[in-house]
């Protein structure tokens, strides 16, 4: 049996980079978010989580799904597979890792190898765009 990790992220873009963060005791950076709890809907999910993560303030009226990306977990045994709703959205205040992240850092695509295989996913869409170099 499959197990679904079920997931929310922010898709920051700045200057052809796109924002990433490594949580505390691991060596993997992912695209900021996180699990849904309980009956969260994807933007409750997103706003808690970035807000626990990077201590900013999503704008919710400015939210907009760019993608949903699934992919197996290499890591895992019993075929898990992961599966990230991406939304972009603006944000008020100053970018600061905060709780369960240690470092955030604004990767190119030449980093994709950095990341987990379905933020890689997220990175080839964003490079088709154009929007990251």
């Amino acid at each position: 049996m499959t197990i679904l990790i079920d997931t929310v992220a922010w898709v920051r873009v700045e200057n052809g980079r796109i924002l990433c963060a490594r949580p505390r005791g691991k060596g993997v950076f992912y695209i900021p978010g996180g699990k849904r709890e309980g009956a969260e809907s994807d933007l409750e999910t997103l706003l808690r989580e970035i807000k626990e993560e990077l201590t900013v303030l999503l704008d919710p009226d400015s939210a907009l799904h760019v993608g949903t990306y699934e992919a197996e977990v290499p890591d895992l045994p019993g075929g898990a597979v992961v599966r990230m709703s991406c939304y972009t959205a603006d944000y008020q205040g100053s970018l600061v890792v905060s709780g369960e992240i240690e470092e955030m850092a604004w990767f190119s695509y030449a980093d994709r190898p950095s990341v987990p295989p379905v933020d890689q996913l997220l990175f080839d869409d964003l490079k088709a765009a154009g929007e990251l170099r």
